[in-house]
């Protein structure tokens, strides 16, 4: 891309909920995967093409909106075993840096869960950027990371009679992002 290109893309974005996704799976029983996501969330950021360090997000995501479709399941997830929605209703991210090698980024920031804020930094591949039929710059980014929920305070858990535990410590985030560019 051309720097004239480039520097179409850089401005202040906002999270397209419609086409995006904040999701995340863990392993149950030591064998198999339950996946989820949030359905409601927010985040806006600023992307800087030609200088990725000064671009920045802020993700803020509805701990009630989770969603692994089973309602007895998320029922638990939202109590204080788990994510403690009522005590801590919103789970956010805030960036500290980003880094680009090709058209890999690196987002390090803030991620606050259960009222417990550490770092942690996102891999995101830029999959694209494109105009909408309706005049809009769009753009797109896969990633993820994994954490262990215990740094955040999520410790509850069973003992399996075969050995092993019944909730993997890992949790892997998972995030499909199409955002739309605010009008200049």
């Amino acid at each position: 891309m051309s720097s004239t290109e480039t520097s179409k893309l850089s401005g202040r974005y906002s999270i397209d909920k419609a086409h995006s996704r904040i999701g995340f799976s863990a392993r149950h029983a030591m064998v198999t995967k339950v996946r989820g996501s949030f359905d409601e969330f927010e985040a806006s950021g600023y992307f800087d093409e030609d200088n990725p360090a000064n671009s920045s997000v802020e993700v803020s995501i509805d701990v009630a909106s989770i969603n692994t479709r089973n309602a007895d399941r998320d029922a638990h997830l939202r109590t204080n075993d788990f994510l403690a929605a009522d005590e801590h209703p919103k789970i956010t991210f805030k960036s500290t840096s980003v880094k680009r090698d090709g058209d890999n980024y690196t987002v390090t920031g803030d991620l606050t869960l259960r009222g417990v804020t550490k770092p942690v930094t996102i891999e995101f591949e830029h999959t694209g950027a494109a105009i909408d039929p309706w005049g809009n710059q769009r753009i797109g980014f896969e990633g993820g990371t994994t954490i262990n929920r215990k740094d955040w305070g999520v410790t509850w858990n069973a003992a399996l009679e075969t050995g092993g535990v019944l909730v993997s410590e890992k949790v892997n985030l998972e995030f499909e992002v199409a955002a739309v560019k605010a009008a200049e």
